[in-house]
Order: C-alpha cells, then sequence, then structure tokens
C-alpha cells in the first residue's frame, strides 16, 4: 500500500514537474453533474483555443465537489447549490461564487405502454416523493391527465444516493410547494429520503428509470433529452403546467436577475409567472478569491472571462439558458476579486 501511494505522488510531482518545465497551467475541478455537459464542452473547446490551460473535471456530485474545494484538493469547486454560511467559515480561502449557466431538473419516468407526455401537479409530486401516493392511476396524478389512461402499478421512486445539487434543485422546489415536504424532508444535498432507490449521478438515476418499469426519477433536462426518455411538465406557481424548455428556465430566471445579490448566491425555484418552469436554477463554479500561483489566477480569471462571452453561445446547444446580461455584467465586475 505504502508502495502504491508514493508511487502515486512520484508521479503526480513528475506530471506538475512536466507541466512547469512546458509552460502548461493546469487546473483541476471537481463538483456538480447538473453542468457536465456544458463544462465538458466548455473545458474543450477553452483547451484548444489556449493549449497552454488544462482543466481536468470530475463530476462527482455537488457535495463532493463542496468536500473537495474545502480540503483544498482541488483548484476549484463546482455545485448547483450555494454554499452555506457555515461552509463558507470552514473554508481556509474565501469562495466567490460564479453562476455560470441555467438549466432545468424534470421528472422522467419509465411506465410502459405509456408514452404520453405527463402533467405533474405540485401535490402529486411531493406525495410521490414522500411515498403518500404510490400508484401511477391515483386520483391526483389522473385529474391532472384525463387523456392519458394510466396503469394501476405501484411507482418505483428513484433518487440520488450521492450529495447532489441536482437534488437540493428538486428539495428546494417540494420545500416551497408542500409543507408535508418542508417539515418532514426539507431541501439539502442529501435528503433522507422517505422512498425509493438511489442512482449515483445524472447518468445513475437515468440508468435506473430506464430499466425499471414503472418508475420515476429526476435528472437535468439534457440527460432525459439525449436518453430519449419521456419527461412531464411542471405546475409551477402560476397554476400552469410548462415542460421544461429554454424560454421557461429564463422566464424562472428574470426576477432574479433584476435583483441578483452581490454574492450571487440565489434560488429561482418556484419563480413567479406563467411561462416559468418551476424547477430551474443557476449552477455555479466555487472560486477561491486567491491562488498562490499567479498563473493559476490568471488561468482562470482567463477561462470566466471566455466563460461569461463566447462560452455562453454554446448553452443553448446543449438544452442550458443562456445568463441574462445584467447577471454577466454583474460577474465581470466581480472577477476583480479572483487574486
Amino acid at each position: 500500500m505504502k508502495k502504491t501511494v508514493l508511487l502515486t505522488l512520484l508521479a503526480l510531482c513528475l506530471a506538475a514537474a512536466a507541466s512547469a518545465q512546458s509552460g502548461t497551467v493546469l487546473l483541476n475541478a471537481a463538483g456538480a453533474t447538473f453542468p457536465a455537459p456544458i463544462y465538458s464542452k466548455w473545458f474543450d473547446v477553452y483547451h484548444t483555443a489556449h493549449s497552454n490551460i488544462q482543466i481536468n473535471y470530475q463530476a462527482i456530485g455537488s457535495g463532493a465537489g463542496k468536500a473537495q474545494l474545502t480540503a483544498g484538493t482541488v483548484d476549484f469547486g463546482a455545485s448547483d447549490m450555494p454554499m452555506t454560511d457555515d461552509e463558507l467559515a470552514k473554508l481556509k480561502i474565501k469562495a466567490l461564487h460564479f453562476p455560470t449557466v441555467l438549466g432545468a431538473v424534470v421528472p422522467t419516468y419509465n411506465i410502459p405502454g405509456v408514452s404520453a407526455d405527463l402533467n405533474f401537479s405540485q401535490k402529486a409530486l411531493a406525495g410521490i416523493y414522500l411515498g403518500t401516493i404510490t400508484k401511477w392511476n391515483d386520483p391526483e396524478i389522473a385529474k391532472a391527465n384525463p387523456n392519458v389512461k394510466l396503469p394501476a402499478d405501484d411507482i418505483v421512486v428513484v433518487h440520488r444516493s450521492d450529495g447532489s445539487g441536482t437534488s437540493f434543485i428538486f428539495t428546494d422546489f417540494l420545500s416551497k410547494v408542500s409543507p408535508d415536504w418542508k417539515s418532514k424532508v426539507g431541501a439539502g444535498t442529501s435528503p433522507n429520503w422517505p422512498v425509493g432507490l438511489g442512482g449515483k449521478g445524472n447518468d445513475g438515476v437515468m440508468g435506473l428509470v430506464k430499466q425499471t418499469p414503472d418508475s420515476i426519477g429526476y435528472v437535468e433536462l439534457i440527460y432525459a433529452l439525449s436518453q430519449k426518455i419521456p419527461y412531464g411538465a411542471v405546475q409551477n406557481a402560476s397554476g400552469k403546467f410548462i415542460k421544461a424548455d429554454l424560454a421557461g428556465v429564463s422566464a424562472a430566471a428574470a426576477g432574479a436577475a433584476k435583483a441578483m445579490p452581490d454574492d450571487f448566491r440565489v434560488s429561482i425555484t418556484n419563480a413567479p409567472g406563467a411561462t416559468a418552469y418551476p424547477v430551474s436554477s443557476f449552477t455555479w463554479l466555487l472560486i477561491p478569491s486567491h491562488f498562490d500561483d499567479a498563473n493559476k489566477a490568471q488561468a482562470v480569471k482567463g477561462f470566466l472571462t471566455w466563460m461569461l462571452a463566447d462560452g455562453q453561445s454554446y448553452n443553448e446547444g446543449l438544452s442550458y439558458a443562456k445568463l441574462p446580461p445584467a447577471v454577466v455584467a454583474k460577474e465581470k465586475k466581480a472577477l476583480s476579486q479572483i487574486q
């Protein structure tokens, strides 16, 4: 074991030395799976244009991303849930929140014989995940889908098994629309789920739903689209059933963009507006305000500058909404805080 550890450390040291000699800046990051498709695209495109900068990203969940940032084992983290005051207090170096994209969490399902797009009321989603609604033909589901023949089968609930920003977004929404959910479970990255099977990452939840008849799960929009599996419309604060799309996500962010706090920590679930998709969210990169290596600081600032401009042109092709201009302008000013 000791020999393996020493060999690993030696390999890392040799890699770092090689990078230093070649002038390459290597940045290691980890966190949310929610924005992983767009981050992968961005980091590849940016490396092509700036061959001396390499960003390695591990999509291991928001909870793990925040933990690694706190431990100092990555250069920056990523999360779909802003860090709390308590989490920020544990950091050795102040972390800054930079919103990157807007996305949607959707309820996806696998019901044999049902291919229609279902409507999910707020009460139905909360009841399903609380375990109080257990059949697909429950009256609460049926009344929102009068033209769909729903089976009397048991609902198989699927949720995340890891600390997840996607879970936070979903449970943050449920906490706002269901007093029972708020009092019994609440919002969090790793809630105490009343029922269900756990899958790791958006990919894990998607895989379980695809292979499990009569199941329901929640994933980031791009995962449902890429796997061509049905996902439902969700009842918003105005009582309208909205199927997730870029316009609905942008509508949810409109109000927050006008009053964005200086630290960018904000929730837009269950936002007002007839066209707002209610399970929408910003996602954030968690950037240390100070780097011991000046080259890394400049590389991070360079990437963020590009991300806020050219990088946004890649969002819609991967089903993420662009950042509102007011938020972009505010973030550009915040770049000066990175030293």
